[in-house]
């Protein structure tokens, strides 16, 4: 093959008269200008994960002579379809083929020469569905804004996130290292600079970043970092091991990453999605997560992040208001928890580890609530807004006990947090998980946006929202305050964006009394579905209580079996 100095020369020729032609380390690759940007789809990072290769860490791709087609999206990873009501709200396309782990670019000038700073997007799904062929995340707005976008796919469920005896953890998120490794070598060519990488996520994709920042194979791979409603977390390796273990079960197999290979590939998935119908990111349940390897993770991710690792890198953190509407709205189970009153309410003290006095609390700050709105409140600070704002308080500026003691006295980067407002135009959706998606991206109009936001949804959200997020990746600031003690959220809602100083303060402080009390013995619920496990179990810092009757929990279970939209716990991860 000829010098890469060579192939890059030739590229940036050819993109002056034709469709571009960019190399990469693995061979030459032909995109598509696309009203004056230039896109290259289904770039291969890595070997396609089956044969020797599955279950195993990422290997590189072999490589090409000749110009490799990159006008349509590659392969998707494996992944069960989404059930039938939310597959109403949510789009999540099919490619068939083997060679799923590949990537796509958006670049405005595919010209070593530009030197534009890279965002790179990994999608969420509850590590389970997903992928970067989703039309909402069309990279087009942020390359006509200058910006280098990347878009990637990586390992899902039992592929990317099984946990076995006989094979290495975390291969999913291997994947997306892997990825990034990609980036570091080859965006420069498509007109990117690999010292200026910003790395965005929702769901699944902010945990996955969070996982990231805290790894120290991760370092200088990127320099600043987005989390959309997915807190930093590792899950308990049991909680894995049992979803394994029940897919085995089914199976009639041993849980051994050699016996699951040679299943066939469609029951594999079958099974996957029937074992993980009871669990839901209200009602928790076992579900595929990133663990503490030891390895790529060496520790829990909140807890490197909060005792001062990756000091360097900049954030923008948030959330939707009501990220809890779209796990309990589709399936009906918005109606049902309102029946169910004090009992759902004595499930989500079980969820989250905590007595009386916390649901008390929030009914005396919203009287007028019903209980499902209680519920969902309550599961969605505990899960995700404490560990957030533990990530932002660490990022303030001030003294904390917190940080490790090699991290005292080093700069931080500053934190930015935002809250996405604006409620749907479908009925009861509210603000809800992903809604936020079609505005980042500036797709409010595809008709895959609308199918969550309804039609009408306003430009000039997405102008703002978009905006924000392209400041923060050119020079770190997305334009409103920082966070300090004030706590200032930006709110992006009806009517421009404003700062709100200390929004959700008072419901916060709830679980930091609870986490002062003393804590009374736990109680295990059947099959522990309702069990919050690893970091999800801590409110700063401390495990709390469970006060609800076992009765009650199992009650609560089961009004919600098949209820989550996509057979995971955590945060949801649409």
């Amino acid at each position: 093959m000829r010098s890469w100095s060579r192939m890059v020369v030739d590229a940036v020729e050819s993109a002056e008269t034709k469709d571009p032609v960019v190399a990469t380390p693995h061979g030459r690759v032909r995109g598509r200008y696309e009203n004056g940007i230039a896109v290259f789809r289904g770039i291969p990072y890595a070997a396609p994960p089956f044969g020797p290769h599955r279950f195993r860490p990422p290997v590189p791709p072999e490589p090409w002579d000749g110009v490799r087609d990159a006008g349509a999206f590659g392969p998707t990873p494996p992944k069960p379809p989404y059930s039938e009501a939310f597959g109403r709200l949510l789009s999540d396309p099919s490619v068939p083929g083997d060679d799923c782990l590949n990537l796509n670019v958006w670049t405005p000038a595919p010209d070593p020469a530009a030197r534009l700073p890279v965002m790179v997007w990994i999608h969420g799904g509850a590590l389970t569905r997903g992928s970067s062929a989703v039309p909402v995340y069309d990279g087009r707005a942020f390359a006509r804004d200058g910006v280098v976008f990347v878009s990637i796919n990586y390992r899902l469920g039992v592929e990317g996130y099984g946990l076995f005896p006989d094979a290495p953890a975390n291969p999913g998120l291997r994947d997306q290292l892997a990825a990034l490794e990609w980036v570091r070598a080859s965006v420069a060519a498509f007109g990117g600079d690999p010292g200026r990488v910003t790395v965005f996520g929702e769901s699944a994709g902010a945990i996955s970043i969070g996982a990231l920042l805290a790894s120290p194979r991760a370092q200088g791979l990127f320099h600043r970092a987005v989390l959309q409603s997915g807190p930093p977390e590792a899950s308990d390796r049991d909680k894995v091991r049992r979803m394994v273990r029940r897919m085995a079960a089914r199976l009639k197999i041993p849980a051994t990453a050699e016996a699951f290979a040679a299943v066939d590939r469609d029951l594999l998935l079958r099974t996957q999605a029937e074992v993980g119908q009871l669990s839901s990111p209200v009602l928790g349940g076992p579900a595929f997560g990133i663990v503490v390897d030891g390895d790529l993770v060496p520790r829990d991710p909140l807890e490197a992040l909060v005792g001062g690792a990756a000091p360097d890198v900049g954030l923008l953190l948030g959330w939707t208001r009501d990220e809890y509407r779209l796990w309990l709205v589709p399936g009906g189970l918005l109606e049902r928890v309102d029946r169910l009153g004090p009992v759902a309410l004595a499930g989500a003290m079980a969820r989250c580890h905590c007595g009386h006095e916390v649901p008390r609390g929030y009914r005396a700050l919203h009287p007028d609530a019903g209980t499902a709105d209680l519920v969902g409140q309550m599961v969605t600070d505990h899960i995700l807004r404490v560990p957030l704002h533990r990530l932002a308080d660490a990022r303030d500026g001030r003294p904390t006990a917190a940080l490790d003691a090699d991290a005292r006295g080093v700069p931080r980067a500053p934190a930015y947090v935002y809250e996405f407002a604006w409620p749907s135009n479908v009925p009861d959706l509210g603000a809800c998980h992903a809604l936020e998606l079609g505005f980042v991206f500036d797709t409010p109009d595809a008709p895959e946006s609308e199918k969550l936001a309804g039609e009408g949804a306003p430009q000039e959200l997405a102008d703002a929202m978009h905006g924000a997020w392209v400041r923060f990746a050119v020079d770190g600031d997305p334009g409103w305050d920082a966070w300090d003690g004030s706590h200032p959220v930006r709110v992006f809602g009806v009517g421009d964006p404003h700062t709100v100083h200390g929004l959700r303060d008072r419901e916060l402080a709830l679980w930091e009394e609870e986490a002062a009390r003393p804590s009374a013995p736990t109680a295990e619920p059947a099959d522990g579905p309702l069990e919050p496990e690893g970091p999800a179990r801590r409110t700063f810092g401390t495990t709390t209580r469970i006060g609800a009757p076992l009765s009650a929990v199992r009650r609560f279970r089961r009004s919600g079996a098949r209820g989550g939209p996509e057979g995971g716990s955590g945060t949801g991860r649409p």
